[in-house]
């Protein structure tokens, strides 16, 4: 049984067997999923399998969801103590501050947006979904008073909030495998070396975190605030595509431009 809340990105990757079958029926609510004829809406009652899958399969809950999900391959570690453990860090995160975790719900949301569009390889991607979750759980340590500051923080205050990209790789290099304690440490890291927590550049930066950051300064940019509103979608593109090459990959925010248009947030320039 998968319970996955509204307007959550969701993926199913083809299996490492190339026989793995895999069914889904839709309990309760509704998603959709960019077919060959368009887009496609599923709800109560439909149901749908995936078997010799060639390629990743993206979908957007449109209502909270309740699946019934059965594979042919074990699956036991997806409700291991592991991850069972980050979900009790997540909702920490939703206690401590709301905004950060409905961030946090954005940001992964463009991160599969882009890599749909790269196709990314399983591994990467599954780092990559786990990494845009928990990127800003270090934030759990910072005082709410200066999370919530509505005006400009000081130097001290600033030092502060850079600490939770390092706390977020201490929570979560024992609860997980591959990158993602790494790519959340480096995800304010910039080309050019001015981010932190290290200042390192260019190739040093994981590609994962490269798209994080891009993710997240956009979300960061358009979200409102209680104490500023937020950016119009177009003005934020334009910022990052000015420091397109020196703090983000050119590359990557030209892809990012293209995948929010082609999900209808971004209209394209005319030319």
């Amino acid at each position: 049984m998968q319970t996955i809340k509204q307007d959550k990105q969701f993926y199913i990757y083809p299996g490492e067997e190339a026989d793995t079958m895999e069914f889904f029926y839709i309990l309760e609510g509704e998603c959709s999923y960019k077919g060959d004829n368009g887009n496609v809406i599923l709800g109560q009652g439909d149901y749908f399998y995936t078997h010799y899958l060639q390629e990743a399969v993206y979908f957007s809950s449109l209502t909270e969801m309740k699946l019934l999900w059965y594979t042919t391959k074990p699956a036991f570690h997806l409700i291991s103590h592991r991850i069972r453990k980050l979900q009790n860090v997540l909702k920490q995160v939703e206690e401590k501050d709301n905004y950060t975790y409905q961030h946090s719900g954005r940001v992964q949301k463009y991160c599969l947006m882009m890599a749909r569009m790269l196709r990314m390889p399983k591994d990467k991607l599954e780092d990559l979904y786990f990494a845009a979750a928990f990127h800003d759980v270090g934030k759990i340590h910072t005082p709410e008073e200066i999370l919530n500051n509505p005006g400009r923080l000081t130097a001290e205050e600033f030092e502060i909030v850079k600490r939770h990209s390092y706390d977020g790789y201490v929570m979560v290099k024992d609860l997980y495998y591959n990158n993602i304690c790494i790519i959340i440490l480096q995800h304010h890291e910039r080309l050019d070396g001015s981010g932190y927590p290290y200042g390192i550049k260019e190739e040093e930066i994981l590609f994962e975190a490269k798209i994080i950051g891009i993710a997240d300064t956009f979300d960061a940019m358009t979200s409102d605030r209680p104490y500023r509103k937020g950016l119009p979608p177009e003005v934020a593109m334009d910022e990052l595509k000015r420091l397109s090459g020196i703090h983000y990959d050119g590359e990557l925010v030209r892809l990012f431009e293209q995948a929010l248009i082609a999900d209808g947030l971004l209209k394209p320039e005319e030319k």
